[in-house]
Parts: structure tokens; sequence; C-alpha cells
């Protein structure tokens, strides 16, 4: 037992001179290790007399256990100790004035794209996309486009070599081209994107934004594109009624073609979307020409579909009262703030489109 008390009186001197984790690991090995004088002390208990081992192995546990829980106290203590320094050290000064912070905005264009595609995701469009640099063939031939249009000129489209063979396209229209030549029918897409023609003014800009819209199928009539519509319109400004005709107009990719307009008045200076006796035009459409059907391997006789045409920034000018078309590429923060939408508020048909 002098052994034990002995060793007992050597452990908790050297356990109050402990400062560091270090020092506590090397008491550890001395004690505990694979020679520690603890350790020495169960082997030797094979040597004693049964009568006096049970005795001694009793206090040795105890011991054992003893200056067990004190070096994990002396460790709790330690770490609690280099915490309080890294606090102290580290201590944040709150009375410092918040950094200047700014959150982004989404662009009214981006939003009403993905007001428009949510709209049409519910009555079964996909969205389509492709190249800002197209073809003569798929912007204006295979859409049975005359050689004599005038779209085809310098003075309305940018050109990108001397032969006329490549250009900036100057609607979303050569998108559908490549789906149907691609795919097979039938067909359900919507194609929003840039586009681009020799135009700047007050509502006008070279580069703008169009969405077209397709659907190819077997017993496609007028019906369908009218329901379409009047579903598009009725969502996309969120109004229960609204007040919508078919102008007789002319495509080259469309026959019969037509321009819709929709009723509005004026309450308080500002325009109010769906009733009035007063009409706004805001998309071209008709049912999808034989010719181009024809010139992308699909059989006019077999299938008919409906296309329709509209200008984006147009649609946003419209819902949100920004009046001119030139400050949708002016980049001024102070108007994408005013104008701008929050990036989590996605718009959704269930939970409102504009929230």
């Amino acid at each position: 037992m002098s052994d034990l008390n002995k060793i007992n009186s050597i452990f908790n001197a050297k356990i109050d001179s402990v400062k560091t984790k270090e020092d506590l690991q090397n008491i550890k090995t001395e004690f505990f290790g694979k020679n520690g004088q603890i350790t020495q002390q169960f082997k030797s208990l094979g040597s004693l007399d049964p009568e006096k081992r049970k005795e001694f192995a009793s206090n040795l546990n105890k011991i054992k256990d003893d200056l067990t829980n004190q070096i994990e106290q002396k460790n709790f203590d330690l770490e609690n100790l280099e915490i309080s320094e890294k606090l102290k050290n580290e201590k944040v000064d709150i009375t410092l004035p918040i950094r200047p912070y700014q959150s982004g905005k989404i662009h009214p264009v981006s939003q009403v794209i993905d007001e428009i595609s949510s709209i049409f995701s519910e009555i079964g469009f996909s969205v389509a996309e492709g190249p800002d640099v197209e073809t003569d063939y798929n912007n204006f031939t295979a859409l049975n486009t005359p050689e004599d249009h005038p779209a085809r000129d310098m003075h309305d489209t940018f050109y990108l070599d001397k032969d006329k063979k490549l250009l900036l396209r100057t609607h979303t229209s050569p998108v559908q081209i490549r789906t149907m030549l691609s795919g097979k029918t039938p067909f359900k897409i919507i194609v929003p994107g840039r586009t681009y023609r020799c135009d700047s003014d007050q509502t006008h800009a070279p580069m703008f934004h169009q969405l077209e819209g397709l659907h190819i199928d077997k017993n496609i009539t007028m019906g369908h594109l009218k329901g379409c519509l009047d579903y598009f319109i009725k969502e996309f400004f969120e109004v229960k009624n609204v007040k919508m005709r078919f102008r007789p107009s002319h495509f080259p990719f469309t026959e019969p073609s037509a321009e819709v307009d929709i009723g509005y008045k004026i309450e308080n200076e500002k325009i109010v979307i769906g009733e009035g006796d007063k009409w706004l035009e805001i998309l071209g459409c008709g049912m999808v020409h034989p010719n181009v059907l024809k010139n992308v391997k699909v059989d006019p006789k077999k299938y008919q579909g409906f296309a329709f045409g509209m200008g984006i920034d147009r649609l946003a000018m419209l819902k949100y009262g920004i009046n001119d078309l030139r400050s949708f590429f002016e980049t001024d923060y102070r108007w994408l703030s005013h104008f701008g939408f929050d990036p989590l508020d996605v718009p959704t048909n269930y939970r409102g489109l504009s929230k």
C-alpha cells in the first residue's frame, strides 16, 4: 500500500504543475503507458500471495480510477482555458457599423420570361432555345419568306458576311425550324430569346427580346389557338376577364394570319388591361403555313398547327408601367432597384406571378 501512496503523491504533485495538453499527455504516458507506474503495479499482481492480492487489487483499481478522473478533469479545464483565450483574442466589436450591403434584383425582362414560361408550362409547352447567329435559310427561307421581302434588306437585318448567308436572327422563329428538323411530331414549344434588327427609338431597340410559340399536331385549329392565347393573356395580366379580338393580317410563315388586340381603359392615368373601349395590339399569330411544314419534312395533309409571337420587352412595359424601352439596357441600378424583383420570388401560377 505504501507504493500506491507514493505513486498517488507523485501524481498529485505533477498534475498540479500541468500547463499544457502536452504536459498532460506526458503524465498520462508516465503512469498509464506500456511501462507506466500503474501498469507495472498491475503486472506485479501475479507475484503476490492470493490473500494479499485481492486487497491490493482493490486499492490499485481505486487509485487508477482516481488518477484517470483527475486527468480527464484537467483535460476539460485546459480545453476551457484554450477557448477562453481564443474568445478574448478574437473579440468582435459589435459597436462597429455594418459594411454597406446591396442586394441584387431580377431584371423585368428576366422576370417576364419566367412568368411566361410558367404559364405555358401549365398547358404542356416546353422551352426551346437556339443560337443568336443564324443562317439565312433558317431565319427566312424555311419560314416561307420571299427573296424580295423587305425584312431581308440590309437596313432591317444585321448580316455578318458579304454573301448574306449568316445573320443575327431577326426573330426566334428559326428555333422552330431547328426543333422540327431535329425532332418528331407532335411539337409544343415556346422559344424566348434575344433578337436583332436595325431599329432604335423610345419603343424600339437594335437588340430586344421575343417569344415564339408553336404547336403542331393532328387536327389543330384556330379554336385551339384562340383558347391558348385567351388563357395566356388572363394569366399573364392576372385578370379574370379580357376582351380579345383577332384582326386579319399577313405573315409569310402563317396562313391565315392575325394580329391580336386586347381591350383596355385608362383609370387614374394608368392602363387597366381586360376591359374598356380601347384596343391594344400585343402579338401576332396564325396557322402554320403548309410550305413551312414541307420545308421541315412534316406532311401538311396529316399535321396542322399554330404559331404566335410577342415582344417580351413590350409586355414587361405594359404590365409594370415602364415608359421607355431604352431604360432596359442602361444598367442603372436605381432603375433596377425600383422595377426589379426579389431573386427568391420565383413566379408560379399558384403563388402569383408578380408577387
